[in-house]
This record gives structure tokens, sequence and C-alpha cells, in this order.
């Protein structure tokens, strides 16, 4: 293992112990090291952004660190590099769920931004936080080291223009049918051990996925819908190019207030809610994605904002996206 890392530890228990299990209880678990290591690599991962991005604006630096970060990406670290035959678990189950993940990752081509067919086991994200932090400790709490040895087992790293170029589809899919004036609605429904996502356009159902995990569920649908419009739509790219990454749409401070005011003048209803279309993220670093719809005389109008790590931020977001929207009107 030491050999993948290309680091030799001073300190041999702090590798076994960042790859035990809480399943086992012989020995200390990685669940200290883990929750050392989400800091490590999100804060070494928000200095390379920062470094390698100079003008871009915090809101999108936040997305591409989460995706860097993201349970899926970090699960794909495990596999592809064979940390996950070093796990030291006592669970069945958990090791059944890791193997077939790992059996479709190996079978994968190209990088998986969004995740894919199989949704990836926490605990295979988990090691590789709890590996970061064991050298991190190891090397007497040098974050550089630690990312030294760490950036060559990210790669590839997901950029900017990567996220620009292959959009979560769930964003994609509410933005194609913004611009195609249609309104999209997802609904769920508990079956057994999971959660069917089923999507609705314009009332009609056109498609549902299910999954042990809603989120999961969610993507996979959202997947399918999209493959379905782009018969109708075939240039669903469009839409999130027009209103996602617009140089243009720089957003202010009290846009909703603004907003508000610009339907009042308007004599338009002023909006009442604020929609979370998307929770992207860590558990402890969560990225918000809002929409705001209004009605005009001429029917509605829907806006998408940014990603924020706030969720008043993010309202904020759709709000100047709006904004900016009526004034090119």
């Amino acid at each position: 293992l030491e050999e993948i890392l290309g680091y030799r530890f001073k300190n041999k228990e702090l590798l076994r112990e960042s790859l035990t299990h809480p399943s086992c209880t012989d020995h200390e678990s990685y669940e200290r090291l883990e929750y050392l290591g989400d800091a490590c690599l999100s804060m070494a991962i928000s200095d390379y952004l920062y470094h390698r991005y100079p003008e871009v604006d915090p809101g999108k630096l936040t997305v591409v660190r989460s995706a860097n970060v993201s349970t899926e990406k970090l699960a794909r670290v495990a596999v592809r590099h064979g940390l996950y035959k070093h796990i030291q678990l006592s669970s069945p189950s958990l090791d059944k769920k890791v193997e077939e993940f790992a059996i479709k990752v190996l079978q994968e081509n190209e990088p998986m931004i969004h995740g894919g067919s199989v949704k990836a086991p926490k605990v295979l994200a988990d090691i590789v936080e709890s590996v970061a932090a064991a050298i991190y400790v190891d090397a007497n709490y040098d974050l550089a080291l630690m990312w030294r040895v760490m950036e060559h087992l990210m790669e590839p790293i997901i950029t900017l223009g990567m996220l620009e170029g292959e959009p979560q589809p769930v964003t994609l899919l509410f933005e194609l049918c913004q611009r195609e004036g249609k309104l999209v609605d997802i609904k769920y429904s508990i079956n057994g051990r999971g959660t069917t996502a089923s999507i609705y356009v314009d009332g009609d159902h056109l498609a549902s996925s299910f999954s042990e995990q809603k989120e999961h569920a969610k993507l996979q649908a959202a997947k399918i819908a999209l493959e379905i419009l782009s018969a109708e739509f075939p240039n669903p790219m469009e839409a999130y190019n027009e209103s996602r990454w617009h140089d243009g749409d720089v957003e202010f401070e009290g846009a909703k207030q603004k907003l508000s005011e610009a339907c009042v003048k308007k004599k338009w209803p002023k909006p009442k809610n604020y929609r979370i279309d998307e929770v992207s993220g860590s558990d402890h670093m969560k990225v918000f994605t809002c929409s705001v719809e209004i009605k005009s005389r001429d029917g509605s109008i829907r806006t998408v904002g940014a990603g924020k790590n706030k969720l008043k931020a993010a309202e904020n977001s759709a709000a100047s996206a709006m904004v900016h929207k009526l004034r090119d009107s």
C-alpha cells in the first residue's frame, strides 16, 4: 500500500487505523481520521483551485471543489488505485456492495463526474479521507506534503471545464425545460428499502428510477429523462450554457428585494417561494442550488442560480439571475 501511495509511514499504526472499518472491533477504527481527512482534503483542494483559477468567483469554485471531494469521486479513487482491497471490515453485506461497485468502476472508460449506475458505498470515500489524514498526522501535520502525496491519486482532478462540458443531470433537466417553457416536478415514493424518483414534465410522467439512496434515484431518473427529451430537443447543453455560466450575470446583494420591487412595478405577483433544486457536496460542505419562478402576463418565468454553500446565498443567486433576465427581456 505504501508503494501505491508513494509514501513511507513512520508510524505504521496510523496506516492500519486508516483502513479499519468500525465493524472491526479489535482495533481502532478510521472514524477520527476520516473526520480530520475530510477537512484536510477540502482545504487542499480549495487551495489548489484558488491558485489554478485566480479570476473565478467563489460560487463556481465551491461547485468544483464539491465535485472533487464528493463520495462518488473519492470512492472511485479508492477503487482505481486498489485501496479498497486493503479495507479491514467485518460486514458481508457491505463487502458485497464494495465488490459490486468496484466491478462497475473498473469497467468505466472515462471519468464519471456525477456517478454511474451503482451508488458509491460511503466506506470507500471514508478510507480515502482517513488515509489522507493518516499521512497528514504522520508528516507532522504538513498539509502541503499530504497534498503532494494525494494529488496523483486524485487525478484526473475535476476541472471547471469538465463541469461546464458535463453539467449535473438534474440541473441540466431543469434548465432545458425552463428554456422550452415546460414545468418539471420530481416526486418520490418509498418502496421497501429504497426510494423511487419519478419525473413529470408538464404533469406527464416521463421517467422513474429506484435506488436505496434518494439522491441517486433522482440522478438516474434525470439521466433517463434527458435521453428521452433529447429526441425532441436535440441541444440541451445550449440551455445550460445560456443560463449557468454566463459571465455577464453578475450577482449582487439584496437581489430578492430587487426582484420583488421589479414585480411590483410590472404589476406581477411577488415570488413566494424559492425552490431547492439540488443539494450536493459532503455532509460538512453542502452546496445548494435554488430556482425562483414568477408569474408574468405571458406565463411563468423561471431561473436557476449558481451553487452556494449557504441556502440564503443560493436564493439570492437565483433572484440575481431573474433580475438580469427581466432586464434583458
